[in-house]
């Protein structure tokens, strides 16, 4: 049953499938209107002859006058077998006893059947046999001195095979026609569904390379079609597959950078105090104050990445309230005035009015201490720090300025990048693990807020960070 997991096949089944069924359907609708509309006819041509036959016994006074009996008789048998009728044909008077019969078997015998009273109340009628192809027609015979006088009727009774032998081959035909269709939909499809397959072969074939590891893959897209879009969306996330791919090698090789660094820094460290003959105890003490700086330095990046991770990951479950932004960031200016006032940096706080903003205060908190604590640390001696806090009616925004060294322009977009520095901070002076930035956009992303960065060298720069007053559960806001 491999066949059958083509698409090609399932496609030339399906079409076969969805044209056969309509079509057989109306081909049953079809010959049932052409059967009704077959009987309708036949019903009018019987009635047509039987009036016939019903004006000449009454032009004859045969029920009337009850003479030239023979030749009545033989009349009625002699029509019967006409080429136009080939029929039976039954005459009863006006009570229901039978005075002719071409078939001979009914004579003297009463027929009172409703076709035979409808016909006797002057309501001529044919009908088809439910059970049989018979057409039974029944007319009144009227007196031709008396026209509301009724002396009898006669009743025709013939086959109507002829029509049912018509239907049964226009049945055969048309059914025939319908498998002849479908099948011919269906191969069309078959045919045509190469024109789709081949393509998605194709795609199929670049996905399995990536699956391998081969992720410089990229189809030649043709046309403006769905397969075209699909062949584009290939390519987008083959694209996207490699940028990741770089971004991972890179991450590695950064984290690899930073761990090695503090690392061989205490290996050095602790071989000196290793191979040194007589070393003072006071070199002893410096070397593990260094080892133990390089320690904390290692614990540092370890937790950053931990919490990088995290936050990848949504595992740190936000925990958001109602916030005062300018409490807690006034909170945060107290904690760094001290490393402020170590540098002689001037610390500007600026609000015009009061906002509550709906956050995890707590990550919050780490994100905005970065950014104003980076402001310091890279501003210049006697620099300012400014951070000014306004609102609208959806969000809040948080602007930090200094007067510091500044972010070159080709540089800007690489900064919440993990592990990354500008050249100007390249050195160690300053600290920190390289990781601040991205975890503070991480958060503020969180928060389904933003961050701008706006710099010129040696001018300064401005973090711009936007946050919605009220936070938004998946689409749903509190």
């Amino acid at each position: 049953m491999k066949w059958f997991q083509s698409l090609r096949w399932r496609l030339f089944i399906l079409f076969f499938i969805v044209s056969y069924l309509p079509l057989t359907i109306f081909s049953t609708v079809l010959l049932g209107r052409m059967e009704t509309y077959f009987i309708k006819k036949s019903e009018l041509e019987w009635l047509s002859k039987a009036n016939g036959i019903a004006m000449q016994i009454k032009e004859a006074n045969y029920l009337k006058e009850n003479k030239n009996y023979n030749l009545f008789k033989s009349l009625i048998k002699s029509r019967s077998h006409e080429k136009d009728l080939n029929c039976r044909i039954v005459v009863v008077d006006n009570l229901g006893f039978v005075v002719a019969d071409s078939s001979g078997t009914a004579l003297n015998k009463t027929i009172m059947n409703q076709q035979v009273f409808s016909a006797l109340s002057r309501q001529d009628k044919a009908e088809k046999a439910p059970d049989a192809h018979i057409m039974t027609a029944a007319v009144s015979v009227v007196d031709k001195d008396d026209k509301n006088k009724v002396l009898g009727a006669v009743i025709l009774s013939a086959n109507i095979d002829d029509i049912y032998s018509s239907l049964d081959t226009m049945k055969s035909q048309v059914y025939l026609l319908s498998l002849a269709t479908s099948l011919f939909t269906g191969l069309l499809s078959f045919i045509t569904s190469s024109f789709i397959t081949k393509p998605l072969k194709t795609l199929m074939k670049f996905v399995q390379r990536i699956t391998r590891g081969q992720l410089e893959q990229k189809v030649d897209v043709v046309g403006k079609d769905e397969i075209a879009e699909l062949g584009n969306a290939f390519n987008h996330m083959a694209e996207q597959l490699q940028q990741v791919e770089q971004s991972r090698q890179e991450f590695v090789s950064n984290v690899s950078h930073e761990l090695k660094t503090p690392l061989s820094s205490i290996k050095v460290l602790t071989e000196s105090l290793i191979f040194q003959d007589n070393v003072p105890v006071e070199m002893y003490q410096e070397f593990f104050q260094d080892i133990n700086s390089e320690v904390d330095r290692l614990n540092n990046i370890i937790s950053d990445l931990l919490t990088l991770v995290r936050l990848d990951q949504r595992e740190i479950p936000m925990n958001i309230t109602s916030v005062d932004l300018n409490e807690m960031t006034q909170n945060i200016l107290k904690r760094l005035i001290p490393l402020a006032k170590k540098k002689e940096i001037k610390l500007v706080y600026e609000s015009h009015k009061d906002i509550t903003a709906e956050i995890d205060e707590v990550k919050f908190t780490l994100a905005l201490s970065n950014l104003i604590e980076n402001a310091i640390k890279y501003t210049p001696s006697g620099g300012d720090v400014k951070v000014i806090i306004q609102s609208d009616l959806q969000d809040a925004f948080i602007t930090i300025q200094d007067t510091g060294i500044g972010i070159a322009k080709q540089e800007q977009s690489k900064i919440f990048e993990r592990f990354y520095r500008t050249d100007k901070t390249r050195n160690r002076e300053t600290g920190g693990t390289g990781l601040g930035l991205a975890i503070t956009y991480k958060t503020i992303v969180m928060h389904n807020g933003s961050i701008q960065v706006e710099s010129e060298e040696g001018e300064g720069s401005t973090f711009i960070v936007q946050v919605p007053l009220r936070h938004t559960w998946e689409g749903v806001v509190r």
